[in-house]
């Protein structure tokens, strides 16, 4: 059954604030989530809807709803049955994939998803991506319904990787960035085709940039093993704890961590915080760039704490 709850309180997620959630069970349930059925979200807004559809282990899905056409976008359908019951379920026509990067769990149903779906605009970074029919890259943009899409290049983790960034003319509702593996919730992804002065550009200088009501939908449900990180580099930012409890309530009842903001990424991410001096004296150090590479190569072999 559906339920509606705002994602309010202790996380300080201020600007998510009137956004409507109702959360429905799914049949994924693993060890990850220590037998936690995860739930998925619907966020309604006036001038558009995301449900989150949980993917894997740890994946999320999302299907973009503009609510003026009715059209809709998926946003990485690893599992594109999932995709296909939710677009029956909200009667909306699905006319394109959102790709972020070419990595197996976020592309690998593609192919599938095209099949189910004839016609299906796939678009994507990286020539790696299955079904590619439009190779996009920075600031180009595009359409869903009456959504305003713009391509956010953000190489790092992929050097093909992209992050949309969705808005509608003439709404005071916050914006949108799904944004893959390059930002998560408090933390970021691994450089595993780029630089930390690459990953600096996209967080910092790219998607910090962003209106700081953005909300941010990323591609894993890391948030808490990422706090964790976060409250060992700065152990008396309270803000940390905040979100860090909030995260734990939320988990333990299979419900998603997402969306956060900008804004609120930005005082309790250390990815973000770079700039920080309570994260450069972590890291020894007081350029930011240098702040980004030694943090990221200490989470690599972070030992995340059981409590």
């Amino acid at each position: 059954m559906l339920f509606k709850s705002l994602l309010l309180g202790a996380c300080g997620l201020s600007a998510v604030g009137a956004a409507a959630y109702k959360f429905a069970p799914t049949q994924i349930s693993a060890a990850f989530f220590h037998s936690v059925v995860r739930k998925s979200a619907l966020v309604e807004q006036s001038n558009m809807k995301i449900e989150l559809l949980p993917a894997l282990t740890d994946n999320y899905m999302y299907l973009l709803i503009d609510e003026d056409t009715k059209e809709a976008a998926i946003v990485d359908p690893v599992e594109p049955m999932k995709v296909v019951e939710a677009v029956k379920k909200h009667g909306v026509k699905l006319k394109s994939i959102l790709t972020t990067h070419h990595h197996w769990d976020h592309a690998g149903g593609n192919e599938k998803m095209v099949k189910l779906a004839p016609g299906l605009t796939v678009y994507g970074g990286d020539d790696r991506i299955g079904a590619l029919t439009k190779k996009v890259t920075h600031y180009n943009t595009f359409k869903v319904g009456s959504l305003n899409v713009k391509c956010l290049f953000t190489p790092c983790h992929t050097s093909g990787h992209i992050c949309y960034f969705v808005t509608s003319e003439n709404s005071s509702e916050p914006p949108a960035v799904f944004t893959g593996d390059t930002l998560f919730v408090a933390g970021c992804g691994k450089f595993f085709e780029g630089t930390a002065e690459e990953m600096y550009k996209a967080l910092v200088d790219i998607l910090g940039r962003l209106p700081p009501e953005t909300r941010v939908y990323c591609g894993h449900e890391y948030t808490i093993n990422n706090l964790k990180f976060a409250h060992h580099v700065e152990p008396n930012n309270e803000a940390i704890k905040r979100k860090l409890a909030w995260a734990k309530e939320k988990y333990d009842s299979g419900e998603p961590t997402i969306p956060s903001t900008i804004a609120d990424e930005f005082t309790f991410n250390p990815f973000m915080r770079v700039r920080e001096k309570s994260v450069q004296t972590h890291a020894g150090t007081s350029d930011p760039i240098d702040t980004m590479r030694s943090i990221r190569k200490e989470k690599d072999g972070f030992k995340v704490p059981k409590d």
